[in-house]
């Protein structure tokens, strides 16, 4: 009987991928026990980033020279209906799931304590746009909001997440193998 000798090679090439797996599968795991299980029945820290979402939104739209009126949640506008920040519109699922992919994805500490906190702004920025724009859109193009709403800011928000992580993976601090440290040739074939 012979034994492969590329055997060990493929969990060692894929090694890499399989720990971020893992890591990504056990932050999600305590991101749903602590959102979902704790911090969303409880509801204050969802009102709390949803009203500050409405006051920045506000701010922004009488920016613009709209008459809007922030109002708990809700913004008020007196040419449409305005609109209200319900659990799980005001982006910290999204904030959750980006912090999941920097602490799964490898790179250095300090690298990671400045970075989430931009992600997060840009995220938290990102929101009040999304809100400015549909409180926008009732007054200016009712029929895009059904649209922008069900469709656009999903897909919006998830390639702000995707383009922070590729941001992440590109310069966050990931440590290269040895081999490659030291400039030694890597077999392309090996890998």
């Amino acid at each position: 009987m012979t034994t492969d000798s590329n055997s060990g090679s493929w969990w060692s090439r894929y090694r890499a991928v399989f720990r971020f797996l893992a890591k990504a599968v056990a932050i999600y795991g305590a991101w749903y026990v602590l959102y979902d299980l704790w911090l969303l029945p409880d509801g204050r820290l969802d009102a709390w980033v949803s009203q500050t979402v409405v006051h920045a939104g506000q701010m922004v739209l009488a920016g613009l020279g709209m008459d809007a009126v922030a109002n708990g949640r809700s913004i008020e506008l007196a040419q449409a209906p305005g609109i209200r920040i319900v659990d799980g519109c005001n982006g910290l699922a999204t904030i959750g799931l980006f912090a999941g992919f920097v602490l799964a994805f490898p790179g250095s500490t300090r690298r990671r304590l400045l970075f989430i906190p931009f992600g997060v702004g840009v995220i938290y920025l990102a929101n009040v746009a999304r809100v400015s724009l549909l409180a926008g859109l009732q007054v200016y193009w009712p029929p895009a909001f059904d649209f922008i709403h069900t469709l656009g800011a999903p897909a919006f928000f998830h390639l702000i997440v995707f383009g922070l992580w590729v941001l992440w993976a590109n310069y966050g601090g990931a440590t290269l193998d040895a081999g490659a440290e030291s400039g030694a040739e890597v077999d392309p074939a090996v890998a």
